[in-house]
């Protein structure tokens, strides 16, 4: 490596320090160069353990720091998704969280945001701490416990970190539940339902489970939960997706038009899925839209 690179990561690094945590388009800045060398002196910066990477992401960008500004990454907070964003505020301001005790899309939640929720285990239960407080203040007769159920009376018990997502992501698709409880207590609590429509609804819920799991879906968020129409964050291999499902036989040019409405919100593509086939004419002109070049006017 040329002198003139060296020098380079030595400027980097100091203003790194002198600056306090950044993102790659503040070192481009300083430096006057493009954003891709400089995120590549970041990268083997990291690569030198001179400074460190975080797990979060500003857009596509990650955040670069040394040891001990780890505190500063706090003031990034607001570039946090939505439901992430909720469980680094639970956190903050608790401090230590039980995991079963908290909501499914939660603890997805605390499990994604790794420079401010930090494991540790008590026994065979699974707390979380606010990367600022020291694990010696935790008291466990003060964190108040209530026991995460997925089969009645069988607790939840997570052995390794890389089992412990997919056991919550599975816990959402197969019970879908919000503060531990069952589907049907949630619908109850949303929108009395009749005793006739309960059945109905599982159904609709199990077609939507079978769905995910043939096409080899993952479930990443619960963005709307009613009785007819259900919006899910999903994931396959192309990336995130939105899937609406109506609870109806015929999907309609106005449910597609209502579910684009919804992917828009987020900037993702979407998934419609409907409990039949669409109406014959709008499959019709599904079908002739794929080969379509432009609509004109002619004057």
């Amino acid at each position: 490596m040329t002198q003139d690179a060296l020098q380079i990561k030595d400027r980097i690094a100091s203003f790194i320090k002198i600056r306090g945590p950044s993102l790659p388009v503040h070192v481009s800045k300083d430096l006057g160069m493009t954003t891709l060398f400089s995120s590549a002196f970041l990268s083997e910066l990291v690569s030198d353990k001179r400074i460190k990477i975080s797990h979060m992401r500003v857009g596509s960008s990650p955040i670069y720091f040394i040891e001990g500004q780890e505190s500063s990454l706090e003031k990034f907070s607001q570039y946090l998704k939505s439901r992430e964003k909720d469980a680094f505020h639970l956190l903050k301001e608790k401090g230590f969280l039980r995991d079963s005790e908290q909501q499914p899309a939660i603890r997805v939640a605390l499990r994604e945001i790794k420079d401010f929720a930090l494991p540790f285990k008590r026994g065979e239960e699974i707390f979380w701490r606010y990367f600022l407080v020291q694990e010696s203040e935790f008291k466990s007769e003060e964190v108040k416990l209530i026991k995460a159920v997925i089969k009645p009376g069988k607790p939840v018990v997570i052995e390794k970190e890389n089992e412990e997502i997919k056991e919550v992501i599975k816990e959402i698709k197969d019970e879908i539940k919000i503060k531990e409880k069952p589907i049907k207590e949630v619908k109850k609590t949303l929108k009395p339902a009749k005793k006739k429509a309960s059945k109905k609804e599982d159904k609709f819920l199990n077609n939507i489970k079978e769905f995910l799991s043939q096409n080899s879906i993952d479930l990443v968020d619960i963005e709307s939960f009613g009785r007819k129409e259900i919006v899910l964050k999903v994931k396959d291999d192309e990336g995130e997706k939105i899937l609406v499902a109506y609870d109806k036989n015929k999907i309609s040019d106005n449910d597609i038009i209502n579910a684009s409405k919804r992917a828009s919100g987020f900037g993702l593509p979407y998934i419609v899925l409907g409990l039949g086939e669409p109406l014959k004419k709008l499959g019709n002109l599904i079908e002739a839209l794929k080969t379509l070049s432009s609509i004109k006017k002619v004057k």
